[in-house]
């Protein structure tokens, strides 16, 4: 770039749609559960079990992708990243049990936590001076397709059938073509003498606490973003909903935090990262008791308004913590997607377990006060912008 402090609109769009498209088909899984549940039988129980594996997954690999993309410059992590779900997710509409259908969504997670650490992690070497609104529409294009892909793929399932899902993969192919074009090569960060735990200890060892402080408070909106999106449609299609309509609650929620998080980057780099954290977790637990209180057509509403505040802190995170350990950005990324996915997921079998033996609605519930415990170690946060 010939002025360093100017923003790559070309390489941040083409690092964008990859964000799009990954996750706009690992989108397809989770919103058509209640159909899943209606073909082969699903118990919550077994729900919480595929959502905490496709989250487990992440927890798995994405740290271990992250320091490779730090150490290699190579493009095959994030081109075979975005393949895996583009293949995978449309054939589990085909799956005949929960065994078969659990392995197809983990191949796709599989290449959703392949691809993350690597393009985030180019995400500030091509923003300029604006990381924080940089960081914040790239992850427009993952919260976007959260949105808009409920919606196509709960109409097309609704249209089509479960399994008319494998044509979906040919859109997929042809933009991951055009990616195979365009999409840049990360930049080495030179750790690749120093070994997996080398690494680390250099980029996080004067500013691990923090970084930890961040991490746990991201952990945490993990498990209540989780926990709404893998149980919203299966709670409200009980209620007495349509699946497209629940598709509609789910893409809001989502759709809703892509605007949140646009905002909350623009603010924080004015501001700063800490005002936004306390603003987002002090009034996310009220707006999310409020929503599911909601009766009738106020539901939607309320959908929007709970996603706009689980998900406008997503970006934030990460860009706090690249800019804490610059000489790791694909590591750190991460850890604060990755791992704290990953970890809010392995609570989803959990939720699922507890709903059983009580109910969806006093288990996401209890859920909502969890904001509250995060207030806490955001006051510990650094002063950033």
């Amino acid at each position: 770039m010939s002025d360093p402090g100017k923003p790559n609109v070309k390489v941040l769009f083409a690092l964008t749609l990859v964000h799009f498209t990954g996750d706009f088909y690992s989108s397809f899984t989770i919103p058509l559960f209640p159909l899943f549940v209606q073909k082969i039988g699903l118990s919550l129980t077994q729900i919480g079990i595929i959502s905490g594996v496709m989250r487990l997954l992440a927890f798995i690999v994405q740290p271990s992708v992250g320091y490779l993309a730090d150490r290699y410059s190579t493009r095959h992590f994030i081109l075979l990243g975005v393949l895996l779900p583009v293949v995978f997710i449309p054939f589990s509409g085909i799956a005949t049990g929960f065994w078969s259908l659990l392995a197809l969504v983990a191949l796709g997670a599989l290449g959703s936590s392949m691809f993350h650490p690597s393009v985030t992690g180019l995400v500030p070497v091509y923003s300029g001076n604006k990381t924080g609104f940089a960081m914040s529409v790239f992850n427009t294009g993952g919260t976007l397709a959260f949105g808009v892909g409920p919606l196509f793929i709960t109409w097309y399932a609704t249209r089509f059938g479960l399994n008319g899902l494998p044509f979906t993969v040919a859109l997929g192919l042809l933009v991951v073509w055009y990616l195979h074009r365009v999409v840049p090569v990360p930049q080495s960060e030179g750790l690749g003498r120093m070994g997996f735990w080398g690494s680390l200890k250099y980029s996080l060892g004067s500013v691990w606490k923090p970084i930890f402080c961040i991490w746990t408070v991201m952990v945490v909106r993990a498990i209540i973003g989780q926990s709404f999106l893998t149980f919203m449609p299966v709670h409200y299609v009980d209620k007495g909903f349509s699946v497209f309509s629940a598709g509609v609650m789910y893409s809001l929620f989502t759709v809703a935090g892509t605007a949140s998080g646009l905002i909350a980057g623009h603010i924080s780099d004015r501001v700063g990262f800490r005002p936004v954290f306390l603003f987002t977790f002090l009034f996310m637990a009220p707006v999310l008791l409020l929503f599911l209180s909601l009766q009738g057509l106020w539901v939607y509403l309320g959908s929007a308004m709970a996603g706009a505040m689980v998900f406008a802190t997503l970006p934030l995170g990460v860009a706090m913590a690249q800019m804490l350990a610059p000489k790791s950005r694909a590591m750190v990324a991460s850890l604060m997607m990755g791992l704290a996915f990953g970890l809010g997921g392995v609570v989803s079998p959990l939720v699922g377990k507890l709903a059983e033996l009580y109910s969806m609605q006093t288990v996401l519930t209890g859920v909502s006060f969890l904001p509250l415990l995060s207030l806490p170690l955001i006051l510990t946060f650094p002063r950033l912008r």
